[in-house]
């Protein structure tokens, strides 16, 4: 255990044997890591108020009570503030152990080894493959990407997996668009299907098959048109992701779950026996309906139409189901702001299916603008008017991309300035924090001229002074940061994170001298914040998937 964290222990355990409570309760101090209200101490507890009513006593009288008892090798004094808020404040040694401890554990100091871990099943992006990615799948991505970068450096398994919805109506309408094309690019009369895609991708799509088959090219069938396009889609959407810094461990195609192995049912029908089986199937108007208003739904869900055709929903059941039976224990599906009735939906699939449903979480984020000179851009991808992904990436580059999609949260509407994100100035946050970055590995390059300033080491932290306990502090709340993003999947936190600790830093900076020849002592001591800062940015961009430039 850290500084913190035994800190954290011998509260718990102290208000444990005061007051006779039959377990330990959850008091964790909070990091005072405010510049301005570094009065209050370095760490606060609202324990007393918290057990101000079980225990039927004022909480100011708790707080005394707990202010009295409270007894620790590296806590100076303990105050009370307010209604009974416990300030705790720290002594020098505690913050040279915090130093050394973090210059040791590297990483490891931000993962909490004891905490339970859980295997996740992360669902995002999953676009039809029936275009280019468009500005909306940016965020969508980067939340998915972020969130299993976070999960998985606390220890998670974490799959990161995009279904390719390549079953249903839209793919036909798609290859009869791109049917269409082709007619066109011979100078044949042909119009694109109602319902199909109108995008400029197609016509030189068309042409590029045109120039593949020639006229066999208008002897082939159908679905030869869909599989066409579906392939090249689906690559172009690839290696969009790929240069926007996104990996999938699984990309599951929707086909699979019709399709029939060794003459056995296919696995819709399999998960639709087991809806049968528990009662939770009916026929009604020659229809075939799931009772989904049993588990909170507003109304019941079509599964089967009275033509025979599938709906979503039954793909639905088949692939939670699928998800299931591969052994996660938590589901996580990031989804745009217009399927919130699905999150419903999924939840009454999981308990039908006769699972826990809170296994299932659902991220809902708000929809994205792009701004250009102050003007909204009007989007529309089956007119063809469409901001892509990969042009949002080659305008302002993967790391403003990945930031700026991420910088908000995910409940909230989110503009896409380009006049900011092209700026080279501190008023664009990327170039902010990797210039914080550059800096710190600028001070460490010049240590390395001056006599007595290299090889810093763990023991260099017992001159750690007042100077730097801010700067400490805000270095060590990344892992209350990380372990707070883990169970609200508020990703956003961390770009508000690195800004903070930016701005701590160059404050810091600005402020104290680093490199003073006449107090080697001291010098290296700050050299080694120095380093952590720069160990900690990086860190943070290795999370944010952006790059850690060595000079700017």
């Amino acid at each position: 255990m850290n500084v913190i964290q035994t800190i954290n222990h011998q509260l718990k355990t102290t208000v444990t044997q005061l007051f006779s409570l039959e377990e330990k309760r959850s008091f964790d101090t909070t990091l005072n890591t405010d510049a301005q209200k570094q009065q209050f101490g370095d760490l606060s507890s609202n324990c007393a108020m918290i057990l101000a009513k079980e225990l039927g006593q004022p909480p100011i009288k708790i707080a005394q009570t707990i202010k009295d008892a409270l007894k620790h090798t590296f806590i100076e004094r303990v105050e009370i503030a307010g209604p009974g808020f416990l300030n705790i404040f720290l002594t020098p040694a505690a913050f040279s152990t915090l130093a050394r401890e973090l210059y040791e554990q590297g990483e490891q100091f931000f993962i909490d080894e004891s905490s339970p871990k859980q295997k996740y099943d992360i669902e995002f992006v999953s676009a039809n493959p029936t275009g280019p990615l468009h500005i909306g799948h940016g965020r969508g991505g980067i939340i998915g990407d972020v969130l299993a970068r976070i999960l998985t450096f606390l220890g998670n398994p974490v799959t990161k997996e995009f279904y390719v919805n390549d079953a249903g109506s839209q793919m036909q309408k798609l290859g009869l668009s791109l049917k269409a094309r082709c007619e066109q690019a011979v100078g044949r009369a042909a119009e694109i299907p109602e319902g199909g895609y109108h995008g400029e991708y197609l016509i030189a799509m068309a042409q590029e098959c045109y120039n593949e088959y020639g006229d066999a090219l208008f002897s082939k069938p159908d679905a030869f048109f869909t599989d066409y396009a579906k392939t090249r889609l689906l690559a172009q959407q690839k290696e969009t992701l790929k240069n926007y810094g996104i990996t999938f461990d699984v990309w599951f195609s929707e086909l699979t779950l019709h399709e029939k192995v060794q003459g056995e049912s296919n696995a819709i029908q399999k998960a639709l026996a087991v809806l049968q089986e528990r009662g939770y199937l009916y026929e009604k108007e020659g229809a075939v309906w799931f009772r989904s208003t049993d588990f909170g739904d507003d109304k019941d869900r079509v599964i089967k139409k009275k033509d025979g055709e599938l709906t979503y929903v039954a793909a639905d059941v088949a692939y939670t189901l699928n998800k299931l039976s591969r052994g996660f224990d938590q589901l996580i599906y990031i989804l745009g702001q217009d399927h919130h009735s699905y999150v419903i939906r999924l939840k009454a699939v999981m308990q039908a299916l006769g699972y826990d449903p809170n296994r299932l979480d659902v991220i809902l984020y708000q929809l994205v603008t792009i701004k250009e000179s102050g003007q909204t851009l009007r989007l529309s991808k089956r007119a063809g008017r469409i901001v892509t992904l990969d042009d949002i990436i080659e305008t302002v580059g993967t790391d403003v991309a990945r930031f700026f999609y991420l910088h908000k949260k995910t409940d909230s509407h989110l503009d896409f300035d380009i006049d900011l994100a092209l700026k080279h100035t501190e008023e664009n946050p990327v170039y902010y924090i990797q210039y914080a970055y550059v800096r710190t590995k600028s001070i460490m390059a010049k240590a390395q001229a001056e006599q007595g300033m290299q090889n810093i080491i763990g023991a260099d932290s017992m001159h750690v002074g007042p100077a730097e306990h801010l700067l400490l502090k805000k270095i060590i709340s990344l892992k209350s940061c990380l372990e707070s993003s883990a169970v609200n999947y508020q990703t956003h936190a961390l770009t508000y994170y690195v800004i903070e600790l930016a701005q701590t830093f160059h404050h810091y900076y600005g402020h104290h001298r680093v490199i003073d020849p006449e107090n080697s002592e001291q010098s290296r001591a700050r050299l080694l914040l120095i380093l952590l800062v720069q160990k900690t940015l990086k860190t943070c961009f290795d999370l944010l998937g952006i790059s850690a430039p060595e000079k700017m």
